[in-house]
């Protein structure tokens, strides 16, 4: 079973990487031609979008993999063999079920320690790119530390106004007790941020708050070189599930929103078990599936997928918006697809 899944299973990956770097070199070939950036430079940051084209592949890939194994199986009645000689439905698919494992557990690790550094890189190299012309706008929904051990992270941006929504910096001040200064709104000309309607916290090694003060306006000048300033800029996807946990602790502390973060941190770990949910949810169809077998396998791939994605984005943005629990936003496409795969099963174990 193994064998016959891992032709299409690494057919699919390099076909779907494709594709996805296809998207890039559009922008890419641009930089070449246009601004005259060094090709060396553009083709390290196609390299550095590989890891990120792989991670979204492998669930995909995994699902095609099984569907296509199974249907070479049906083809030559092996299938119906199989269960002629009272093989049931999950030893049929627990060979599949076994290799989706692995495969979200190498996506885990992946997204874990390969992913968010080659993104980081990748989008350092954009940074620096943009600031070869002309001074940067501030960016949304992302991280990066600033003067003095500062810390900050800016929820929303108006870049047409210079505006900023929802700042927090987080200032740590040697052996002095951590400082946080949240603003509910400001703006950002040069290198002098100008914050409104803000508060100071002045926090204890235990993070409680042991002095608090209310401001109109407070002036914030990043006196630091721009490139240090702007490389140390990132978004969750150029984050851990370890890092993003930090940061929304941190957060939560200081009584900042953070539904959006919470919901990607808890995507982190949901997202990765895609892999074993579409095996799980495909294999049973697969087994029942016409002996025809191919391109019945590619679009049950197709339609699973595309299924999943769908209303995973959909909750996800019910899940930012405050409407569901980040849990339930991030963790109920698998929780569905997973009972929905197991009603397969039990169906397809009736009917032989």
């Amino acid at each position: 079973m193994a064998r016959e899944f891992a032709g299409p299973f690494l057919g699919c990956i390099g076909g779907f990487v494709l594709v996805m770097l296809a998207g890039q070199l559009f922008w890419l070939a641009e930089l070449i031609i246009v601004k005259k950036i060094a090709t060396a430079a553009v083709a390290r940051m196609l390299l550095y979008k590989l890891p990120d084209a792989v991670v979204q592949s492998l669930p995909v890939a995994t699902l095609f993999g099984a569907l296509l194994a199974l249907a070479r199986l049906a083809k030559d009645s092996e299938l119906s063999a199989l269960r002629a000689s009272g093989a049931r439905v999950p030893r049929l698919v627990l060979p599949l079920l076994v290799v989706a494992v692995l495969v979200s557990g190498l996506t885990f690790w992946m997204n874990e320690r390969l992913v968010p550094w080659s993104n980081h890189q990748y989008e350092n190299m954009v940074r620096k790119l943009i600031l070869q012309e002309a001074l940067p706008s501030v960016e949304e929904n992302v991280f990066f530390r600033g003067t003095g051990d500062r810390f900050f992270y800016v929820r929303e941006v108006d870049p047409s106004a210079h505006m900023l929504h929802d700042v927090m910096i987080y200032e740590v001040r040697g052996d002095r007790l951590p400082r946080i200064i949240t603003a509910r709104r400001g703006t950002a000309k040069d290198a002098t941020w100008t914050l409104e309607d803000g508060v100071v916290h002045d926090l204890d090694r235990d993070g409680y708050v042991t002095y608090e003060a209310r401001f109109r306006s407070m002036t914030i000048e990043m006196d630091q070189g721009l490139q240090a300033f702007f490389g140390e800029q990132k978004t969750p996807a150029e984050m851990s599930r370890r890092e993003l946990g930090e940061h929304i602790a941190l957060f939560r502390r200081s009584g900042i929103r953070v539904n959006a973060l919470a919901v990607d941190y808890d995507l982190k770990l949901a997202l990765p078990l895609a892999a074993f949910i579409f095996t799980l949810t495909g294999a049973p169809l697969g087994i029942a599936g016409p002996r025809s077998g191919r391109l019945f396998g590619a679009a049950v791939s197709g339609a699973i997928a595309f299924s999943y994605y769908v209303f995973s984005s959909v909750l996800r943005s019910l899940g930012c918006n405050e409407i569901l629990p980040p849990l339930v936003a991030a963790w109920a496409p698998n929780v569905l697809f997973a009972a929905a795969g197991v009603l397969l099963m039990v169906r397809s174990e009736r009917v032989r």
